[in-house]
């Protein structure tokens, strides 16, 4: 089984407008969405959901105000300012635990002389899986505010590998986060190659250098294209030039074409059109060798 990873840099490098094409061109792959924090695949490939899963990860502290004597040993001693203190009318101070500044580091539950904080696993959002036009999607949501991003990617592509497998299919492709962060490094892990998607812009050839330096680290075959790469041919070669340098294949250009947007706003990948930049796309599905 193979595992195509697709990131970039920056966010609105065109990322996932490759992802969903490479979907519509692969022969029965499994699509997972790993962007987390900002999933969006959803958007053109429509899924349907099958299966629905609570994600839950880390701790939060809950004060039960019944047992609770008052004493503000919660307050005290935490470093985070997730304590919230409310005068009541009879002059007494209720306490209770901001959900979202609370890092669940679990300090209050340790000194808490009535032991009357509780320590639950937190709801950090959910994943599901879903049927697609092109095959089975993998894909999820994170809470607001919520933490623990990377363990939730880890879980979509673990379950993504486990229907590739068990419905004999030999192609994962993942839409992965932007940037170098944890959510990137939970999505890259030993994948069998990745595809970094980029810009001729300033930002775009900085970024890249970071993303290429962290594939590097993990020993990943790397392959980048540039998209909308006719907006600054000059930029274009220069960030090709950096990209062989540092040991990665350039497989390929995308030119700007309006008819993304349009396509989008149709629900459809761009190769489900008959839009100029459509060839370039099956060109560098076709330099993948998958």
């Amino acid at each position: 089984m193979k595992e195509l990873v697709i990131i970039s840099g920056k966010g609105g490098t065109g990322k996932t407008s490759v992802t969903a094409s490479f979907a519509v061109l692969a022969d029965r792959p499994v699509i997972a969405d790993c962007d987390v924090d900002a999933a969006d695949l959803h958007l053109v490939l429509l899924p349907r959901i099958k299966e629905r899963y609570e994600f839950r990860s880390g701790k939060e502290a809950v004060i039960r105000q019944e047992d609770c004597i008052g004493c503000g040993a919660c307050l005290s001693h935490c470093r985070f300012d997730a304590v919230n203190v409310n005068r009541m009318a009879a002059g007494e101070n209720q306490f209770s635990i901001d959900p979202v500044a609370c890092e669940g580091c679990g300090v209050c539950v340790r000194f808490c002389p009535a032991q009357a904080i509780d320590f639950p696993e937190r709801n950090c959002g959910e994943w599901m899986i879903s049927e697609t036009r092109y095959g089975p999607m993998v894909h999820a949501k994170l809470g607001i505010a919520a933490e623990n991003s990377g363990k939730l990617v880890t879980t979509v592509r673990r379950e993504a590998k486990r229907i590739a497998e068990a419905e004999n299919r030999s192609l994962v492709i993942v839409d992965g986060p932007p940037g170098i962060g944890c959510p990137v490094i939970a999505s890259i892990t030993g994948a069998m190659l990745v595809l970094v998607v980029t810009e001729p812009t300033v930002s775009g050839e900085h970024d890249l250098e970071r993303v290429l330096s962290l594939t590097r680290h993990f020993n990943i075959p790397t392959f980048v294209c540039i998209n909308k790469w006719d907006l600054n041919p000059q930029m274009t070669i220069r960030i090709e030039k950096k990209a062989r340098q540092a040991g990665a294949r350039v497989v390929g250009r995308i030119r700007y074409d309006r008819c993304v947007t349009s396509a989008q706003m149709q629900a459809r990948s761009v190769v489900e059109t008959d839009a100029p930049c459509v060839d370039d796309i099956r060109a560098i599905w076709k330099n993948l060798g998958l």
